[in-house]
């Protein structure tokens, strides 16, 4: 081998031992990012959840304070009766189940003019 093919081979190793050298430093870098990220998510959910849990409770307990009688709002049976209240209770909000649609008292048609007769 000539002197000028062991310089190039030297140096070759060199840029590949460099090359594979950043490659960790930059996979390393982004491992460790990844473990904050991972971390800060994590709180992040954690905090949540339990805002949640404490946003159901409160819930619950606004929801008991405005029956009047005391009443569980969630009740643990299944009963059919409690299905057929419930529909009573959801009908008796809604209002009439009229599909008519109220008369207008709108001025006769004379035939002149229907774009002010529309109007």
């Amino acid at each position: 081998m000539s002197l000028t093919q062991k310089a190039t081979e030297s140096k070759m190793d060199g840029l590949t031992k460099d090359v594979e050298a950043k490659m960790d430093g930059l996979k390393k870098g982004v491992e460790a990012k990844m473990d904050f990220l991972k971390k800060g998510i994590e709180t992040k959910m954690n905090d949540v959840e339990a805002k949640m849990d404490d946003l159901k409770i409160d819930l619950t307990k606004f929801l008991q304070e405005m029956l009047t009688n005391g009443e569980r709002v969630v009740k643990e049976t299944h009963d059919e009766n409690k299905r057929n209240v419930n529909r009573d209770f959801i009908d008796s909000n809604v209002g009439l189940k009229t599909h008519h649609i109220p008369k207008i008292d709108m001025r006769k048609f004379d035939g002149k003019g229907p774009t002010t007769w529309i109007l």
